[in-house]
C-alpha cells in the first residue's frame, strides 16, 4: 500500500495533535512533516509526544518550510486565517494539496485561497465533520421544499474562547439556506435584534451565537411558519470527528486536480 506522506500544521494545538493521532491510527497514512509558530516550545520536539502514542521521528519545525524538507503529499491546516494564507501560498509554490479547516476568513482571503487553488488541490471547509456536511445538504434541500413561506433562523453555540463569530458552520449554514431561496447571504443575514425592531422582515435569514463552557459545538436550523416549525441539529461532543474528517478530506483530496473544494465533494454530496 502506497502511504500518503502528511504534514500538520499547528500540531500542538487542540485541533492538530488530534489530528495527529487520527493520521497515526490510518495504515495508508505516513506524517513526515509537522510545524508550529515560531516561538511555540513544542518547537524541537518529537511530534509523536503530542499524540501520546511514543516517538513518531518528525521533530516539529517552527515553519512550513521546514516541515516540507521531506516530500509530502499533502499539508492539514486548522490554525488562524493569516497562517493558513501563508501556508496555502507556500503549499501553491511547491505543488503539495492542503486541507483547510480554519475559520473566520474575510471575503478577501476567500479570494485569496482560490487564486492558490488555480495551482494545486485546495479543499477549505468550515467544518470537516460529516453529520455536519450531511446537515449542509439537509438544509439545503428543506429550504428548497419549504419555500419563502417559512422563515429560517439559525443558532450556534461554541466553548468560551471561540475568537470568530458567527462560526464558519453558521455562516456556511445560511449561505446554504440563501442559495436554496435565492437570496443573497450577506444582505439576508441579521445576526443582531435589539430594541423595538419591529416585524421580522420577509426574506431575511436570522444567525445567533453563543460563547460559554467547554461546548465543541451546536448547530440548530429553524424552518417557522404557522402552525409548524422544523428543526434540524447537530451536537459535537468530542473533536475526533473533526479530525476524522480532516482525514477522509485529505485521502480523497490526494490526487485530484488542482481546483477549490470542500466536504460536498468528499462526500459526493455535491448537485
Amino acid at each position: 500500500m502506497k502511504q500518503i506522506r502528511a504534514v500538520i500544521a499547528g500540531v500542538a494545538g487542540k485541533m492538530g495533535s488530534r489530528i495527529l493521532g487520527a493520521l497515526r491510527a490510518e495504515e495508508d497514512f505516513a506524517v513526515v512533516g509537522a510545524f508550529e509558530r515560531p516561538e511555540s516550545p513544542q518547537v524541537g520536539r518529537d511530534a509523536g509526544l503530542l499524540s501520546g502514542s511514543g516517538p513518531l521521528e518528525v521533530t516539529i519545525s517552527g515553519s512550513i518550510q521546514g516541515a516540507l524538507q521531506k516530500k509530502a503529499d499533502v499539508v492539514i491546516d486548522f490554525t488562524v486565517p493569516a497562517a493558513s494564507l501563508h501556508n496555502a501560498s507556500v503549499c501553491a509554490e511547491r505543488g503539495v494539496a492542503l486541507v483547510v479547516g480554519t475559520t473566520g476568513f474575510s471575503a478577501q482571503a476567500k479570494a485569496e485561497l482560490a487564486g492558490h487553488a488555480a495551482r494545486i488541490p485546495l479543499l477549505v471547509a468550515p467544518n470537516m465533520s460529516v453529520g455536519v456536511n450531511v446537515l449542509f445538504r439537509l438544509v439545503a434541500d428543506a429550504a428548497r421544499a419549504l419555500g419563502p413561506d417559512y422563515e429560517v433562523e439559525i443558532a450556534e453555540m461554541h466553548h468560551r474562547a471561540k475568537p470568530d463569530a458567527p462560526s464558519g458552520t453558521a455562516l456556511r449554514l445560511a449561505e446554504v439556506a440563501a442559495d436554496a431561496l435565492g437570496l443573497d447571504a450577506q444582505s439576508a443575514s441579521v445576526y443582531s435584534r435589539q430594541g423595538d425592531i419591529g416585524a421580522r422582515q420577509p426574506g431575511t435569514i436570522g444567525v445567533q451565537s453563543l460563547r460559554g463552557g467547554d461546548v465543541v459545538g451546536e448547530h440548530t436550523v429553524w424552518f417557522l411558519a404557522d402552525g409548524e416549525r422544523l428543526e434540524l441539529i447537530h451536537r459535537a461532543s468530542s473533536r475526533e470527528n473533526f479530525a476524522r474528517g480532516a482525514v477522509r478530506a485529505a485521502r480523497w483530496l490526494v490526487g485530484q486536480k488542482p481546483g477549490l473544494y470542500d466536504m460536498q465533494d468528499v462526500l459526493g454530496l455535491r448537485r
